[in-house]
């Protein structure tokens, strides 16, 4: 279990917040990672804490730049840039566990998050909510534009996701969909509909009506 930077308490995994000290917590990148403030100004603003965003850039290859706020600790990713802090700090994976995945889900899952939809850090547009993944427990917040916002805690929980194999679900279950996709639409309901009833007998009052029909039209034309 994490522990609070300030006291050291017990921290769980689904919260940020120390309920000894009081103190939020970056679950993130301190300690995970090695990192360096580029700028503590930027344009982009904190969609939760309304303050400007500051600029840090992850040691890993290649080095890559995201914002973050340094209150709430939220992350802002350019579009492609949450995939390529998964493929760096993961190392490759060849098996799906999903008992992991579910345990993950469950310990990291927040009773206290309200669901509300954020504005984009450099936009200031409304932002999607997008389920990430297949089984990821992460919702992300995106801007078709400009990249994706994840809270306080979620690239962790999208880490360990990956760990457990969930990259390599979700790539599965795209591929199961596309292969639906691609196949022939069957016959639609209507058609299915006509032709059981063509293949079944006709009943006694189908017949009778018919035959009245055959009937009137003989007498008009005699």
């Amino acid at each position: 279990m994490a522990k609070c930077h300030t006291c050291s308490a017990p921290l769980p995994a689904n919260t940020q917040h120390c309920s000894y000290c009081g103190v939020r917590n970056d679950v993130d990148i301190r300690g995970k990672h090695h990192y360096r403030v580029v700028s503590r100004d930027t344009p982009c603003i904190c969609p939760e804490c309304d303050v400007s965003l500051e600029t840090i850039e992850l040691d890993i290859q290649p080095p890559l730049q995201i914002e973050r706020c340094s209150r709430c600790f939220g992350l802002f990713f350019q579009p492609g840039e949450v995939e390529s802090l998964l493929e760096s700090a993961v190392s490759p994976v060849f098996e799906i566990n999903l008992e992991l995945i579910g345990n993950i889900n469950n310990d990291r899952y927040r009773t206290d998050r309200p669901v509300k939809y954020l504005k984009c850090p450099e936009c200031q547009n409304i932002m999607n909510r997008v389920a990430y993944g297949h089984r990821s427990g992460v919702v992300i917040d995106q801007c078709k534009i400009h990249g994706v916002w994840l809270d306080g805690g979620e690239i962790t929980h999208l880490l360990e996701w990956k760990k457990a194999g969930g990259q390599i679900l979700a790539d599965k279950k795209l591929q199961e969909r596309e292969q639906k996709r691609r196949r022939p639409a069957s016959p639609g309901r209507d058609v299915d509909n006509l032709l059981e009833r063509c293949s079944k007998p006709a009943s006694k009052s189908e017949f009778e009506l018919v035959e009245s029909i055959a009937d009137f039209i003989f007498r008009v034309f005699q």
